[in-house]
């Protein structure tokens, strides 16, 4: 039998009642399938209900076939090493055992000989240079998915779960991660945001508060499809309320209509012209005409709204986030920072920056590459004066802000809406509100408490707090910003970077994002960091 997982009238809740999905009804065959949808509408534990962790509140999964999966991130004890990763750890002491000549002779035929070579060749197509007795703790975030996806090739299962698989590696990574899903014969499910990798897949399936729809071909295709059903969605919209329109146009027209028989009949009455009976019996009858009428139009127009209430609906999930920011006036030819000769890092005697020099002049766009553990965090501790140079100076001219992957600026035991009166202390209520609904966060989403947020939440919240301000900051940091966001919510936050007029320096290996944003120019973290101008199709 092919390998298959097929989900049938599926539904799960959140603890507190809250409903993500119900009634699902999906199947997976040897494809490779994108799951995309906003954050917060339960990609995520979608995945956790399919490889079991999480049991549905009703319905039912059925798997045939073996499933490997690559989270997010994961915690790992201190003395987990590779070989634990690949469920190796005993077949690997038995080779040892054998090696020293202490392995019994029922041991030996069990002994795996090739396991150590595959084990290799595993790892050196996911681009990690480690051993099997390299311990997990001491590895990376890019690094650790380096090695889950090494241990997933090791494995070969019939169907691939990947999370997020491309969140924090670096350009060498995601593309080990693209060609491994090129490649791929079997089934894989793949939640992404990016939108390279969601070019190689065969199917995407779209989750929304409306349930989920499956649409043929690659990420490319799907947008030509939103596009066309955004744009039928606008006709529907534009009807309905022409339909709204004209019922309540011929309701009034049916009321000032009766008024003038009404005032005709009781002029008539007053006069003597008519018999009183017959007088009687047609006003009976026009007050049934009138109430008939005054139903139908009613019936009419409930129905006119409901179809308007649904295509508003349909456009609120199809519409991309809209985001405009206020200027910040930066001129052409002002030094926002500038740095000297630094050298820095952590220990005094391996400094992970030698002697570099750059600056940022006027609304410059600046895209900090390079492979994990060149120095990228390093650098942006000192933009912000989290950390001191050994040597050299770090001088920052202008109001700057930065998003870490953490969104720490953020205070998790508040509200979004009270975060943005914290960092934005001079806007009023409704400027705030504007602000938040800007970035999807409208009536009771703005109430939200930030550490109940999901990561792609909190990070936009910390976007509408730092942009949605009156005075934006005139230099802006980000590191990796699109790591948690939905893609609707990046194509958004892109079109809100375009029309940013400041200083914008990023941290991010998503070359789809930096060619977005328009970045002029890159600083390459390597051995010896060097800053050039490059286009944007000559990835570093």
């Amino acid at each position: 039998m092919p390998a298959s997982i097929a989900l049938s009238d599926l539904s799960w809740s959140t603890p507190d009642g809250r409903t993500l999905f119900s009634n699902l009804d999906l199947s997976f065959g040897p494809e490779r399938a994108g799951l995309v949808g906003r954050n917060g509408v339960g990609k995520t534990m979608l995945l956790r209900i399919i490889t079991g962790e999480l049991s549905p509140t009703s319905g039912t999964v059925s798997v045939s076939g073996t499933v490997g999966v690559l989270r997010q991130s994961v915690q790992v004890a201190a003395d987990e090493t590779i070989a634990d990763l690949f469920g190796a750890r005993e077949a690997l002491g038995l080779l040892a055992r054998a090696e020293r000549g202490k392995a019994t002779g029922d041991e030996l035929s069990f002994a795996d000989w090739t396991l150590e070579t595959r084990m290799a060749e595993a790892l050196a197509r996911a681009g990690l240079a480690a051993d099997a007795e390299t311990p997990l703790a001491t590895l990376s975030g890019g690094q650790r998915t380096r090695a889950g996806l090494a241990a997933l090739i090791f494995a070969e299962p019939d169907f691939l779960i990947l999370d997020e698989p491309t969140n924090n590696l670096d350009r060498g990574g995601r593309r080990a991660v693209i060609e491994l899903l090129a490649g791929w014969r079997g089934g894989a499910i793949i939640v992404s945001h990016d939108r390279e990798l969601l070019d190689m897949v065969d199917a995407i399936v779209e989750l929304t508060t409306l349930g989920a729809t499956r649409y043929g071909g690659n990420w490319s295709h799907y947008r030509e499809r939103k596009a066309l059903e955004l744009n039928a969605a606008e006709h529907s919209l534009a009807d309905a309320e022409k339909r709204v329109a004209e019922v309540n146009r011929a309701a009034q027209e049916t009321v000032e209509r009766k008024a003038r028989r009404d005032s005709v009949g009781k002029k008539k009455a007053a006069r003597g012209d008519m018999p009183r009976i017959l007088a009687g019996g047609l006003k009976r009858k026009a007050e049934n005409t009138g109430g008939e009428n005054a139903r139908l139009a009613e019936r009419r127009r409930t129905q006119a709204l409901e179809d308007m209430a649904e295509a508003r609906r349909k456009i609120e999930i199809l519409q991309p986030l809209s985001v405009t920011l206020p200027p910040t006036g930066l001129p052409a030819n002002r030094v926002v920072l500038r740095m000297d000769d630094v050298t820095a890092g952590y220990a005094p005697g391996g400094p992970v920056l030698r002697d570099l020099s750059f600056e940022i002049t006027g609304p410059e766009r600046i895209a900090v590459t390079g492979p994990n553990g060149s120095g990228k965090t390093t650098l942006l501790s000192l933009m912000t004066g989290a950390l001191q140079p050994f040597s050299g100076s770090v001088r920052v001219m202008v109001k700057t802000a930065m998003l870490d992957q953490r969104v720490s600026l953020l205070d998790p035991a508040l509200s979004i809406r009270d975060n943005f009166k914290r960092l934005n202390p001079q806007t009023d209520e409704n400027a705030c509100r504007a602000a938040l609904a800007r970035f999807m966060f409208r009536a009771d989403a703005a109430l939200q408490v930030v550490g109940t947020l999901s990561g792609g939440q909190m990070l936009r919240a910390g976007l509408a707090c730092v942009l949605g301000g009156p005075e934006p900051p005139s230099l802006l940091i980000l590191d990796e910003p699109t790591n948690h966001l939905d893609i609707d919510s990046i194509a958004a936050v892109e079109a809100g970077l375009r029309a940013y007029d400041g200083a914008l320096l990023v941290v991010s290996h998503d070359e789809v994002f930096l060619k977005e944003i328009g970045i002029t120019r890159r600083l390459e973290l390597a051995a010896k960091p060097s800053i050039r101008s490059a286009p944007l199709s000559s990835p570093g």
